[in-house]
């Protein structure tokens, strides 16, 4: 059976939702596939960044380090082929976002496993939401209980997971703009 023929449910029991203490390790993982995603994608890359709750010092997190790339979306299917051919499994392909997988296997995860978000330069609340919680450790700690509630709560079901951050997660990006204006 192919991971694209399992049911949610299925692939839900598969790949459960950790919390892991954040650990250095994680800048050191992102840095490496920083290093690959720079090799295969080349001058297509405005910007990669390192986002998600690897990226925030001092909070439980899954250990799944995320990756947004800004690109030139006119190069979007070019960027995509690219992944594709490179054993990165899409996830999403919308009008403003690409997002690929790396590290899901039939057996479960592997030792690293990337989120790829690709998007338009400029769009990038996922820095806004780092800097942030990375700036404000009660901030930070509120999100971490969060995600505690949410993974006693929702877990295995990865989208309610999801879903429950997101009035969090867009407070702390409206604050975040006001605060950093044009940071970026």
């Amino acid at each position: 059976m192919k991971l694209e023929d399992m049911s949610l449910e299925k692939l839900w029991e598969l790949f459960p939702i950790t919390l892991i203490d954040n650990t250095d390790n994680f800048k050191d993982i992102y840095l490496n596939e920083e290093k690959i995603l720079k090799s295969m994608l080349g001058n297509y890359i405005i910007r990669i960044s390192h986002i998600g709750s690897t990226s925030i010092t001092n909070i439980k997190t899954k250990p799944i380090i995320d990756i947004l790339i800004e690109i030139d979306f006119k190069a979007k299917d070019i960027v995509k082929d690219i992944l594709l051919n490179n054993n990165y499994i899409l996830m999403n392909d919308s009008i403003n976002r690409i997002s690929f997988n790396k590290g899901y296997t039939i057996n479960g995860y592997a030792d690293n496993v990337f989120h790829i978000h690709i998007k338009k330069y400029g769009d990038c609340d996922e820095l806004y939401f780092r800097d942030y919680l990375n700036d404000n450790r009660i901030k930070s700690k509120e999100y971490e209980k969060l995600k505690l509630e949410l993974f006693n709560k929702c877990n295995p079901n990865r989208d309610l997971y999801t879903d429950g951050k997101k009035e969090f997660v867009d407070k702390i990006v409206n604050l975040a703009r006001e605060k950093y204006k044009d940071r970026y």
